[in-house]
């Protein structure tokens, strides 16, 4: 069983940045493709990015590329998503998950990822 922590949330303003941070525990960190997706009110949870178990594999969603950056650390079982030049549509619950499965794939599926956390809220007014 894989647990997963987010942290790093909070509110900001436009332009501003966040860096969220996943950890993750209980299983062989190493050996998974993470992704972050994220869900505002009102609307479907939606793929933001995903990085291969390597970290040499990402793929990002069209609204964040330029902007989102995600990375990993195997060292400290952790996966990161550097956020920049915020807008208040990024406004939404990120969440970070495991796809134990297809670890040499950064998958913007969500049906593919099989352990999610708890989320955490990122606010960015206008």
């Amino acid at each position: 069983q894989v647990q997963l922590v987010e942290s790093g949330g909070g509110l900001v303003q436009a332009g501003d940045s966040l860096r969220l941070s996943c950890a993750a525990s209980g299983g062989t960190f190493r050996r998974y493709s993470m992704c972050w997706f994220r869900q505002a009110p009102g609307k479907e949870r939606e793929f933001v990015a995903a990085i291969n178990w390597s970290g040499v594999g990402t793929n990002y969603a069209d609204s964040v590329k330029g902007r989102f950056t995600i990375s990993r650390d195997n060292a400290k079982n952790t996966v990161s998503l550097q956020m920049n030049n915020l807008k208040p549509e990024d406004t939404a619950v990120y969440y970070c998950a495991v796809n134990s499965g297809l670890y040499y794939i950064a998958s913007s599926n969500r049906g593919t990822y099989d352990y999610w956390g708890q989320g955490t809220q990122v606010t960015v007014s206008s």
